[in-house]
């Protein structure tokens, strides 16, 4: 293995192992302020629970994130240092914004929403849960800008040493930021974090209700992230269409490697739900729908669409896994749209913790949004290639050249070994805290009273005081 491809490799691992966990907390965040807000509007015990439960899960979660997330950096110097010169002035902008307005807002407020539940008044532990949210959230702001500029740079130019080497140095601070890409590819990503933290709310709770645990915790828990899960979800089909579209007029190249659009015709181009590509052939086996691809782009089912042959063989992306991963992601997103609504639907009509193959479905499904995450970013990244900054920089340039691969070998096998035993802490953590569960509610003291059946389990709900509550002598009457 040449050793672009050995660094790649190894990047695309620990990059992809530490993405498990940032969209888990963006999105357990955001339920974590939806559960809170409603416990300060309604005095309802059963959402204090949760969201003190969901909070110690949103901390195991940050420590390990932020341990899997500091290799990254220090791999930016090591493997892939002339990169690391080229974009030093427009990465460092941005990974210094991340760290102030992100990583200390999230960590700092953290303690209060673990430990203050019970030393600051609920407003204020509100204040800090929505700021560690928010923290979350800039976080991804940040990265996401970062990358997006590989993927369209603007406001920059060229300065060359006297050395000879070059570098991209900010000339416009805001045209950096608000790229032609970078809302587009954020709107899509927060989407994405939160089905995932939805996905894993629900996961949770189903569980719960199939092992008849939890009451109403489980039950209102779950309603919570089908949701947030409804709704982005739903949101994503839109936002993925723009982001699209955006591609096609920006990265016409990477479009075509996506829908593995060969040939360049004087008619609309079609879309493929799915399919094998034949690099050799130059066309799919599967099933597409003639035309689609430019309605879709250009609302002219017409018109046509760039094609790979329009650019050099050097300047075109591997098709297969840019296809492949692109569709993966594009069907998980219409299964996590189907299943929510279905799962809406029932709970409108009072039957959903009765179907326990639905919920069965469920406690699995939480998979789903991290192979959807994990495949849009293959696609993304990969669908840039053979450009690590589009246009500007190779990525078989940016490899550093004194690194020998036996090194990147060595170093990749510990990683592999120390990552593993992190993904077992995490789930040996999380399941002790899942299996324990959230604070029983103590039904006297909040003035709860069995609620209706819901699929064999008690819903607990709070009852009306009556003026028997206020009479000492009630109880002995």
């Amino acid at each position: 293995m040449d050793l672009v491809l050995l660094s790649r490799v190894q990047f695309a691992l620990t990059v992809m192992f530490h993405y498990i966990f940032p969209p888990l907390t963006i999105g357990l965040g955001l339920v974590m302020v939806i559960g809170e807000g409603i416990y300060l509007r309604t005095r309802k015990p059963e959402y204090r629970a949760l969201a003190q439960f969901w909070s110690k899960l949103f901390a195991v979660t940050f420590a390990v994130g932020v341990a899997t997330g500091i290799v990254m950096e220090f791999e930016f110097g090591t493997n892939w240092s002339t990169y690391s010169r080229f974009v030093g002035d427009v990465f460092g902008s941005a990974l210094a914004a991340e760290g102030i307005f992100a990583f200390f807002l999230e960590s700092g407020f953290l303690a209060v929403v673990v430990f203050g539940w019970n030393r600051v008044s609920p407003r204020w532990h509100y204040f800090a849960t929505v700021m560690v949210f928010l923290g979350s959230v800039f976080s991804a702001v940040w990265i996401v800008i970062a990358n997006s500029w590989q993927q369209t740079p603007a406001g920059y130019h060229l300065v060359t040493s006297a050395a000879g080497l070059t570098r991209a140095e900010i000339t416009d601070f805001w045209a950096m930021v608000f790229n032609p890409s970078s809302m587009h590819r954020l709107g899509h990503v927060l989407l994405g974090a939160f089905v995932q933290g939805a996905f894993f709310v629900m996961s949770i709770s189903a569980w719960y209700v199939l092992r008849r645990r939890h009451g109403a915790l489980a039950t209102r828990g779950f309603d919570v992230g089908l949701g947030v899960a409804l709704v982005a979800s739903s949101l994503l089909l839109l936002s993925g269409h723009g982001q699209a579209v955006a591609v096609a007029h920006n990265q016409p190249a990477k479009l075509a490697a996506l829908e593995a659009h060969f040939n360049t015709s004087n008619q609309g181009a079609p879309l493929y739900l799915f399919g094998i590509p034949d690099v050799e052939a130059k066309r799919v086996a599967g099933v597409g729908v003639p035309r689609l691809l430019s309605l879709l782009v250009y609302g002219d089912p017409d018109r046509p669409v760039t094609a790979l042959d329009s650019f050099p063989e050097d300047q075109q992306p591997p098709i297969g896994v840019t296809f492949q991963s692109y569709h993966a992601m594009v069907a998980l997103g219409m299964f996590f749209i189907g299943i929510t609504a279905m799962a809406a639907l029932l709970r409108w009509r009072g039957r959903l913790y009765d179907q326990r193959w639905l919920m069965w479905v469920f406690v699995v499904a939480v998979l789903g949004p991290i192979a959807a995450n994990q495949s849009g970013w293959v696609a993304a990244e990969v669908g840039r290639q053979p450009w690590v900054v589009y246009g500007l920089l190779k990525t078989s340039d940016a490899v550093s050249k004194t690194v020998p691969a036996g090194q990147i070998w060595v170093s990749m096998a510990l990683f592999c070994a120390v990552y593993s035993g992190l993904l077992a802490f995490w789930l040996l953590v999380l399941n002790s805290k899942i299996q324990l569960g959230p604070e029983p509610v103590d039904e006297d003291r909040d003035g709860a009273r069995p609620g209706p059946m819901l699929g064999g389990m008690a819903v607990l709900e709070p009852r009306a005081r009556t003026a028997d509550d206020t009479n000492p002598d009630a109880e002995k009457a």
